[in-house]
């Protein structure tokens, strides 16, 4: 008798165990933004920060188009959907950084090269700008994060199922914008914690689909990725929020003209640059210092 309640009981267990990932996988959507809302904090927690800064270390490398590495500061500050998102290399060369803004309704993309145009990362970005008006890039390390503000953007999320990365199961949302068409977003996370570990964004483009980037560039099959990772989740004023941050731009260029490259000092934006290229530049951002409810200087969200 005590044999078969021993088994009787594995056969639960591992029945539990089994339906865990299931149950997280077969959710509805807008269960899987609550818990994940819920990850980070309560809602009282939540709803008490007005303000968000963030600022830490940073290391830049170009993996393929070129090569280096370059090492700088970065910072993320928000007030309600207002950002200004800041990368600052630390090399006097030609690339200097990356600033992003949005002032609540315009973004703003700063010309960060020392030719005075946007980088090709920049111009990519400034192509699909629902990502920072939305507040999708940096996740959670901004009050404009999107998931807490689907209702304002009038976005929709649907579910993906799972996907393995890296030997881990996540669970997935599609973040659909009314605001674009052609970008895929997939939000994932922890199917435990509920946490969002990634993001990623796609745009395939088919001969004839011409938009801001290069009217030209876009006659041929083309993909440009974003991925974003996020780990090392840390407690700061009763929110759980990430302090390590990784974000790669993939742009695959299919053209038929060569890429002569480019080092960590110069990938402009020049026609030339951008045609018949592949590219992937790789950030690695660690959050030393986030504050909460700093009375901000409404400078930080100008737009020029």
């Amino acid at each position: 008798m005590v044999r078969i309640v021993h088994l009787q009981f594995v056969f639960l267990l591992t029945a539990l165990i089994i339906s865990i990932p299931a149950s997280a996988e077969n959710m509805k959507p807008e269960e899987i933004v609550t818990r994940h809302l819920n990850s980070i904090g309560t809602p009282e927690a939540r709803a008490a920060i007005k303000s968000c800064a963030v600022q830490g270390t940073l290391k830049m490398h170009i993996l393929v188009g070129g090569g280096g590495e370059v090492t700088g500061s970065w910072g993320r500050v928000s007030e309600q959907r207002q950002s200004n998102f800041v990368m600052r290399f630390a090399t006097g060369g030609d690339w200097r950084g990356e600033q992003f803004i949005f002032d609540g309704e315009r973004t703003g993309f700063a010309t960060a090269t020392s030719s005075h145009t946007r980088s090709v990362f920049a111009q990519f970005v400034s192509s699909q700008d629902f990502i920072v008006k939305e507040g999708l890039l940096g996740g959670e390390l901004s009050t404009a994060w999107a998931l807490q503000n689907l209702d304002q953007n009038h976005a929709k999320v649907q579910s993906i199922g799972s996907k393995k990365v890296d030997g881990r199961e996540l669970i997935g949302l599609q973040y659909v914008s009314k605001g674009t068409h052609d970008m895929q977003v997939k939000i994932y996370f922890d199917p435990e914690t509920f946490r969002h570990v990634m993001t990623i964004y796609t745009v395939e483009t088919a001969p004839g689909m011409a938009r801001e980037i290069t009217e030209s560039v876009y006659q041929n099959q083309n993909r440009f990725t974003i991925e974003e990772r996020f780990s090392d989740f840390q407690a700061v004023d009763g929110l759980t929020i990430p302090t390590h941050y990784h974000l790669q731009y993939t742009q695959e260029v299919q053209t038929g003209n060569s890429d002569t490259g480019a080092s960590v000092a110069g990938p402009t934006t020049t026609h030339s640059e951008l045609l018949g290229s592949t590219r992937v530049y790789d950030w690695d951002m660690t959050a030393e210092k986030v504050q909460h409810n700093l009375t901000l200087d409404a400078k930080n969200f100008r737009v020029k």
